[in-house]
């Protein structure tokens, strides 16, 4: 991401810091409503996701659905579980806003190295790479193809998308 990443993204990241202090997860209603676009396997990774997570994914699909309508199953379960890859982290709000600021300044390569190691790097590592341990989950979960490319991609710039460029643009768009 770099500095110049960092700053970009700041309105969004403390959206998302200050929503993820607010505690419980999404209602029973969007519970329920995110569910129904799951697969049985898809629903046990949702059920472990943290609640800030769940309530963010929650307006992300709720916002796909918005533009697309509801019957783009796969799409609207990429919008539910395209960060299901932080569950490895093991990283709280406090430890994920350290981590942003860490990955900001330092190299790909080295995030990478870091992803198998222990400790607090190691989680910054697996945090810096969730997209590709998230695509994993959700092709062990037997995910649809669709969901799968766009956990792993999901962070990637508009272009380099291997998925439907307009359903990548909503998506992308939701997750702002």
């Amino acid at each position: 991401m770099g500095l110049r990443g960092l700053v970009g993204r700041l309105p969004h990241l403390a959206l998302r810091f200050f929503g993820s202090l607010r505690p419980g997860g999404p209602s029973a209603v969007d519970e329920l409503w995110a569910e129904s676009y799951l697969v049985p396997g898809e629903v046990d990774l949702w059920r472990r996701l943290s609640n800030p997570d769940r309530r963010h994914l929650v307006k992300v699909a709720r916002n796909v659905v918005g533009v697309l309508g509801d019957d783009e199953r796969p799409v609207v379960a990429a919008a539910l579980l395209h960060d299901v890859g932080k569950l490895g982290c093991g990283l709280g709000t406090m430890g994920r806003v350290v981590a942003t600021l860490v990955i900001a300044g330092t190299s790909r390569s080295r995030l990478e190295a870091w992803a198998g190691g222990r400790g607090f790097t190691g989680r910054v590592g697996r945090y810096f790479c969730h997209p590709e341990s998230g695509a994993v989950l959700l092709e062990e979960a037997g995910s649809d193809s669709f969901t799968v490319a766009w956990a792993r991609e999901h962070q990637n710039p508009s272009g380099s998308w291997s998925v439907d460029a307009g359903l990548a643009e909503v998506l992308a768009g939701a997750d702002r």
